[in-house]
């Protein structure tokens, strides 16, 4: 009597580690994918000049270990950092710093004007203009209480900062504060 040998049909459950792999590989192919995508973000912000700003996204690119765009992140942290430095040190008076921040506002990277309209105030607290700057910032971007009180400080130092309030159509959004009517005419006759 001969043996019969059987041969067991492998149980579905044992699948080969193909779907492990692919796991693998599609976790990689998604990681670069955020990759690339936070890397052409940093490339567009330092198109526009947004120095700071690329150089946060550039920096995660590095931290995702991806080397061909770590490598190429790299170059672009140091762009970054060098053009930092001369924006930093190309200031040579109060004014020019203020106009740059203004110049900010204009394109609407009220962010960055902020850190530098904060900074001259620290720096400069005397500067009515950095006052009234800091006052028109925070009316276009909402904040009626700060940028009451930024204006009131910038007519503490230079009354005729008032009469320009008055006609500056960046304060529009408070024409229609009590408190912006009233800071802007104290005496009590508005048509004056």
């Amino acid at each position: 009597m001969t043996k019969k040998l059987e041969v067991k049909p492998k149980s579905p459950s044992a699948k080969p580690n193909t779907d492990s792999r692919k796991d693998a590989a599609d976790e990689l192919h998604a990681r670069y994918s955020q990759t690339l995508h936070g890397y052409e973000q940093a490339l567009k912000l330092l198109q526009t000049q947004k120095f700071d700003k690329a150089k946060s996204l550039l920096e995660k690119v590095i931290e995702s270990g991806i080397s061909e765009l770590a490598d190429r992140a790299k170059v672009h942290i140091n762009i970054c950092n060098q053009q930092l430095d001369q924006i930093q040190n190309t200031f040579q008076t109060p004014e020019e710093h203020y106009d740059f921040a203004v110049s900010l506002m204009n394109l609407g990277d009220f962010v960055t004007a902020r850190e530098h309209l904060e900074g001259l105030s620290i720096q400069r607290p005397a500067l009515d203009f950095v006052w009234y700057g800091l006052a028109v910032l925070e009316c276009l971007t909402g904040r009626t209480s700060e940028s009451l009180k930024h204006l009131a400080e910038a007519i503490r130092l230079n009354p005729g900062n008032r009469f320009q309030a008055r006609n500056d159509s960046d304060f529009r959004n408070m024409a229609d504060d009590p408190r912006f009517t009233e800071l802007l005419y104290p005496e009590g006759t508005v048509g004056a």
